[in-house]
């Protein structure tokens, strides 16, 4: 199976894109997760036949380019990235398959463009990170001292690629080691004296500003598409309350929980979430 490699052109940066299946099949936008790549796909995209899968790399990940220095990575300008690729592959409305923080960007433009979303598959992610309203004076505090503190700086330089590989293994989310080099393909690029990492730096700091959970709740009750919802038995923990303020906020969802942790699409159980994505897309129950 051949995977074609794009590139968008987004208010003068480059956008880069990976993609599966022919370009006549019904089209399916998938969003990675935090510090991942659009490579996190790779398992799961060729387990999905009927459909024509473009992954995006987000900027400052993977091999999109970064911000400008000086800038900050809001989630918000992500969205603005998301619908600028969409408008230029010219779909009017289309499916969709985020995981982590792809599943929250995926919300918010599900959430604020309704009518563009036939479907929305969810992997371990229901909205963005919150907070709330009281927090926001503490959190706008970090944000300025870490902003204050960041200078640029040379990256770090790995001497060979399998030592970069095997931090990213053992990463905020573990990893085996084989999902660790699927995303280490276009996480890590040669430089003088070895490999660094393709992601930008600055992509690790502290929101400045976060939705308080009443408006996350009310982008998911805009969302008119049906929406599946994938958890990981051993993801990312949740408060139980809130999940379920947050689940009751949709419209028309299923909720399925797979065995594995939080990159199960990627690492544990790439089958059975494909298996599951596809029957909720035929509109079939899991």
């Amino acid at each position: 199976m051949s995977v074609v490699e794009r590139e968008f052109e987004v208010k003068g940066r480059r956008i880069a894109a990976r993609c599966w299946h022919d370009a006549g099949l019904p089209p399916l936008l998938a969003l990675h997760g935090w510090q991942d790549n659009a490579a996190s796909f790779d398992r799961l995209a060729p387990l999905l036949p009927d459909y024509h899968i473009v992954a995006m790399d987000f900027a400052g990940h993977g091999l999109s380019d970064w911000r400008a220095e000086g800038m900050r990575y809001h989630t918000l300008d992500h969205v603005d990235d998301v619908l600028a690729v969409v408008e230029q592959l010219g779909w009017q409305d289309f499916r969709l398959m985020g995981h982590s923080m792809g599943a929250g960007i995926g919300v918010l433009l599900a959430g604020a463009m309704p009518e563009r979303i036939a479907q929305l598959a969810l992997i371990d992610g229901l909205g963005p990170y919150a907070g709330e309203p009281e927090q926001a004076p503490q959190i706008l505090r970090e944000a300025l001292l870490e902003w204050q503190a960041y200078a640029p700086r040379p990256e770090r330089v790995f001497a060979d690629r399998g030592l970069a590989i095997e931090a990213r293994r053992r990463g905020f989310t573990p990893l085996t080691a084989s999902a660790a080099t699927i995303l280490c393909s276009r996480g890590v690029k040669a430089v003088e004296g070895g490999y660094s990492w393709s992601m930008d730096r600055r992509v690790r700091h502290h929101s400045s500003l976060r939705f308080s959970e009443t408006q996350v709740q009310a982008f998911l009750e805009a969302i008119t598409a049906p929406v599946l919802l994938l958890r990981a038995e051993n993801g990312f923990p949740a408060a139980a309350d809130i999940f379920a303020q947050r689940w009751q906020s949709v419209r028309e969802g299923r909720l399925l929980t797979l065995p594995g942790g939080h990159h199960l699409h990627l690492d544990e159980c790439p089958d059975k979430v494909a298996a599951a994505i596809q029957q909720f897309f035929a509109g079939r129950a899991a």
